[in-house]
């Protein structure tokens, strides 16, 4: 065999899902055939120090989704910019700990899904799994996302969008547009964080206050009646759609709570309850929606299936979660795909993109 690819795997990040990175990120080093990757553990605190592990991942409270954290922080490293360099520098010593082939970024939300490391990786010349710097940044941005499939005609919620500048936001004349059933969302959150559900002007505010505390830029968005379903996208150019799944909330939306926290939170059910046309323009409509906003790599994408039969679509997630209970790894496992041979796939698609750019005449 030859020799091993080193993988960093960088989890943690200056993101309100920092503690959802940890645990995505011990399913991934467990999961990654360690006979044709090396995986280097980069821990990077909330204040964006990154760290070395030596050999195993330290983390505090590793099963607790409230309580989990970075434990050895002892060496703090850098990544020198040098093209094609690729080394992990001691900060301490200066000594190089190890070299990198390809960059793993298990960082949801800010600051790791939204083109930041993606930016990073691309300065540096490492592939990087999944989307790059375009895709990730529309992807996180749920204002621009909706922005770019409504010029591509695929459906989408209703919704406004509003800002921490916008004076006097009227409840009476959002509800006349968007009804009294509202989401409230942070434009640049993902995993539930900072989302309100509002049925009345106190709850209202109350929602977008909060939203304004994560970000400057807030989604209001008309409750869908409908099934929440989900499907994975895997692949650069000529992406394949999963099975697709199917979210089933214990409460009035899924929550951070059901995602994360309780384990009887919402019922998975994969595959979802679907004819054989449905599932076909669901995997159709999640491939669409990847090639719209220029995702590479691998998304999850998220919809609703109204009662008229009529697909609309929630959200994109460039890096979604990656724990036991999570959808994306369960999608493609349903689809005859290990968890391993998925990481596998998703590290062999990096490097691939990362020569196609490469082989450009820029």
């Amino acid at each position: 065999m030859g020799t091993k690819k080193n993988v960093a795997l960088l989890f943690g990040g200056r993101s309100p899902e920092h503690k959802i990175s940890l645990l995505s990120a011990q399913n991934v080093y467990k999961s990654i055939d360690k006979d044709k990757y090396e995986p280097i553990l980069i821990g990077i605190d909330e204040d964006g120090q990154w760290h070395y592990h030596q050999s195993e991942m330290s983390l505090h409270n590793p099963s607790d989704p409230n309580t989990i954290s970075l434990n050895d922080t002892s060496q703090k490293l850098l990544l020198s910019h040098n093209t094609n360099d690729r080394s992990l520098i001691s900060l301490s010593s200066n000594a190089v700990l190890s070299k990198i082939d390809v960059i793993f970024p298990v960082l949801h939300g800010t600051n790791g899904e939204d083109g930041s490391v993606q930016g990073f990786a691309k300065m540096a010349n490492i592939p990087c799994v999944g989307c790059g710097i375009l895709g990730s940044s529309v992807g996180m941005d749920k204002d621009m996302a909706k922005r770019v499939l409504r010029d591509a005609n695929i459906n989408v919620a209703k919704s406004i969008t509003v800002r921490n500048n916008s004076e006097g936001i009227i409840y009476e004349e959002v509800t006349e547009i968007l009804g009294k059933e509202l989401f409230i969302k942070p434009a640049n959150l993902g995993s539930s964080v900072g989302v309100a559900y509002s049925d009345n002007k106190d709850s209202f505010y109350n929602g977008l206050n909060t939203a304004l505390k994560y970000d400057t830029k807030v989604l209001i968005e008309t409750k869908v009646i409908g099934r929440e379903i989900e499907c994975a996208v895997l692949g650069n150019h000529n992406p394949e759609a999963s099975i697709p799944g199917e979210i089933i909330p214990k409460s009035s939306f899924y929550s951070y709570d059901n995602k994360y926290i309780d384990e009887d939170g919402a019922a998975l059910s994969i595959p979802a309850k679907l004819n054989t046309d449905q599932q076909e323009k669901v995997k159709n409509l999640a491939i669409e929606t990847f090639i719209a906003l220029e995702c590479r790599g691998l998304a999850r994408v998220d919809m609703f299936l109204t009662p008229e039969d009529q697909l609309i679509i929630n959200e994109i997630n460039t890096i979604p979660g990656f724990t036991n209970i999570s959808m994306y790894p369960k999608l493609w496992e349903a689809s005859g795909l290990s968890q391993q041979d998925l990481i596998s796939k998703l590290i062999e698609l990096a490097i691939e993109e990362n020569n196609t750019i490469n082989n450009l005449l820029i």
